[in-house]
C-alpha cells in the first residue's frame, strides 16, 4: 500500500508540475545524445566554442526536423481542404452506414468543417505553437547549462564518500546514456525505413501525397505504438477518398501494417539486440503512461524514462531483479564516463 500510494503520489506531482519536469527530461535526454559530441570537440577547441558547435548541431537538427514534418502536414492540410467534396462524400457514405446499424453521429460535415470551427482551430494551433516554443526555450537552456556541467558533476560522483549512491548514478547513468544513444540510433535507422517503405508502396498503389506519408510515417514512428497506428489510419482514410473501393481499401490498409510489423517486430529487435531488451507490456504502459501525463511530448519521452530507470535499478543490487525481469541484460561493452 504504502509503494502504491507513493506511485500515485509521484504521478500526481510529476502531471501537475509538467511545465518543470518535462522540459528537464527532454534536456537530460537530449545531453545524454549529444554529450559524445560535446566531449570531442571540447578536447580540440576550448569547452565553450565546443558548446557553441554542439549547440548549434542540435538546433539545426530539430529544425530541419520541425519543418520537414510541419511541411508535410500542411500539404495534408491544403489536399483536405482542396478535396473536400470528395471527403465530404465519404463522410455522409459512412455517416448512413453507421446510422443503418444504429450507430449514431452527432452532428454533419458543415459541423465540424465551418468557418467559426476552423478559426477556432486555427487559434488552438497558434497557442500550442507559442507554448511548444516556450518550451523548447527552456530546454535549450537547460542544455546549455547541463553540457558545461557533466564533467563536474562526474567528477563530483567519483569523489562521493557517502554511501554508494555515487557508484550508483556514475555507472548507471552512464549506462543509461550508452542505452539511450543506441535507442535513438536505431529508432531513426528504422523511422527512415519505415519512411522509405510506405512512400514507396504509397507511389505504387497511386496514393496521392505519396512523400508526404513517407514523411509523416518517419516522424511518427519515433513515438512507438501511437504513431505506427496514426500513420497507418490516415493513409487509409485518404485511399477511402481516393478509390471508393472497399477491397483496395482492405489491400492498402493491410499492406501498411505489414510494413510496420515487419520493420517493427522484426528488424528493430535484430538491430536493437539484448542492449534494449524490455518487455512489450513495459513499453506500451509507458508510452499511454506518459501520454497521459505529459500529452504528446510523454508519447516521445516515455520509452527513453523507463530506459533510465532500469538502468538505474540495474546498477543497484537491492534493485537488479526489477531490472532482470522488466529489461534486458547489460551489455557488455557499456562505456565508463569520464
Amino acid at each position: 500500500m504504502l509503494a502504491i500510494c507513493t506511485a500515485v503520489f509521484v504521478g500526481a506531482a510529476l502531471s501537475a508540475a509538467e511545465t518543470v519536469f518535462a522540459p528537464l527530461a527532454f534536456a537530460l535526454f537530449t545531453i545524454a545524445i549529444a554529450w559524445p559530441l560535446q566531449k570531442t570537440l571540447q578536447t580540440r577547441m576550448p569547452q565553450l566554442a565546443a558548446l557553441a558547435l554542439t549547440t548549434g548541431a542540435i538546433v539545426v537538427t530539430v529544425c530541419a526536423l520541425a519543418l520537414l514534418l510541419a511541411g508535410a502536414v500542411g500539404q495534408v492540410g491544403r489536399f483536405i481542404v482542396g478535396d473536400a467534396e470528395r471527403l465530404q462524400a465519404l463522410y455522409g457514405s459512412a455517416t448512413s452506414w453507421l446510422q443503418g446499424h444504429g450507430i449514431e453521429i452527432g452532428g454533419t460535415w458543415a459541423d465540424y468543417f465551418n468557418s467559426n470551427r476552423l478559426i477556432r482551430l486555427a487559434q488552438e494551433l497558434s497557442s500550442r505553437l507559442n507554448t511548444l516554443l516556450s518550451f523548447l526555450i527552456v530546454v535549450f537552456v537547460y542544455v546549455l547549462l547541463g553540457l558545461l556541467e557533466v564533467d563536474a558533476t562526474v567528477a563530483k560522483l567519483r569523489e562521493w564518500r557517502h554511501g554508494s549512491l555515487g557508484t550508483v548514478l556514475l555507472v548507471g547513468g552512464a549506462n543509461a546514456a550508452f542505452k539511450l544513444r543506441r535507442y535513438m540510433q536505431v529508432r531513426t535507422q528504422m523511422s527512415i525505413i519505415t519512411g522509405l517503405l510506405v512512400y514507396g508502396f504509397a507511389l505504387l498503389a497511386g496514393l496521392p501525397l505519396a512523400l508526404q506519408w513517407g514523411v509523416l510515417a518517419f516522424g511518427l514512428n519515433f513515438i512507438p505504438f501511437i504513431g505506427p497506428f496514426i500513420a497507418t489510419l490516415f493513409p487509409t482514410i485518404f485511399a477511402a477518398a481516393q478509390f471508393a473501393s472497399l477491397p483496395a481499401v482492405v489491400a492498402i490498409f493491410t499492406c501498411l501494417n505489414i510494413i510496420q510489423f515487419v520493420v517493427g517486430s522484426y528488424l528493430e529487435p535484430r538491430f536493437v539486440g539484448n542492449a534494449l531488451s524490455m518487455s512489450p507490456i513495459v513499453v506500451l504502459f509507458s508510452v499511454f503512461f506518459w501520454t497521459f501525463l505529459w500529452g504528446l511530448p510523454g508519447a516521445f519521452i516515455g520509452v527513453p524514462i523507463v530506459i533510465v530507470l532500469l538502468s538505474l535499478c540495474e546498477a543497484y543490487p537491492s534493485t537488479r531483479r526489477i531490472a532482470d525481469l522488466l529489461g534486458g541484460s547489460r551489455p557488455k561493452d557499456d562505456p565508463v564516463p569520464g
